[in-house]
């Protein structure tokens, strides 16, 4: 086996652990938050926390990529479609809610667990990010590139939620909680139709 078939073995095994720990954190991460989220009635932190079930999707369907080398190219593009879909999914999910919450005037209730959530994931999610656009782009996969953009969406989602929370907790801006998950929207939705296109920087290059 060459060095570079092996160092393309070992930047692979390390992109499937990053994975794994993606669907970990990301479970726990969904978990509190869709019950801190409908316990306070935030569209905010409710968004965040299917955010956090379709990255479990999504790392789900980057673990079965990376699983095979064999029909890697078709492999690839079914992954890169799974995260596009898993995006638009939630851009629809959220600009709804979002939008239903500010027509109505449903004002959330503090929530402090929220709070520190967003406040963790602020620091874990650009860290993980980063380590998979690394692995991305020494083994060329445009699925895990996607991925990686994800992850690092997760850290934009977490700085919005945190805001929204805030500025609810200590001004009672009751609208500052359904904006935040309006501003969500847009991010999210080119992020899906770039990835259902297959346009990646991954992807690009080649």
């Amino acid at each position: 086996m060459s060095e570079m078939a092996f160092d393309r073995v070992g930047q692979v095994r390390r992109g499937v652990r990053l994975e794994y720990f993606t669907i970990g954190y990301n479970s726990l991460e969904g978990l509190i938050a869709l019950v801190a989220g409908f316990m306070a009635g935030s569209v905010a932190l409710i968004g965040f926390g299917f955010d956090s079930v379709i990255e479990v999707t999504s790392g789900m369907a980057l673990i079965w990529r990376l699983g095979s080398v064999e029909h890697g190219e078709k492999r690839e593009a079914i992954a890169l479609r799974i995260v596009g879909a898993c995006f638009v999914i939630l851009a629809v999910y959220v600009g709804y809610d979002g939008l239903r919450s500010l027509l109505l005037r449903e004002a959330p209730a503090r929530s402090v667990p929220g709070i520190l959530l967003a406040a963790v994931s602020l620091v874990v999610m650009p860290v993980l990010a980063r380590a998979k656009r690394r692995v991305a782009g020494r083994i060329a996969s445009a699925a895990l590139t996607a991925d990686a953009r994800q992850t690092e969406f997760c850290t934009y989602l977490s700085a919005i939620l945190l805001g929204g929370l805030l500025l609810n907790a200590l001004l009672g801006w009751w609208w500052a909680d359904p904006v935040a998950a309006l501003v969500m929207v847009p991010i999210i939705a080119k992020e899906g139709s770039d990835a259902l296109r297959g346009k990646t920087c991954c992807a690009e290059c080649h």
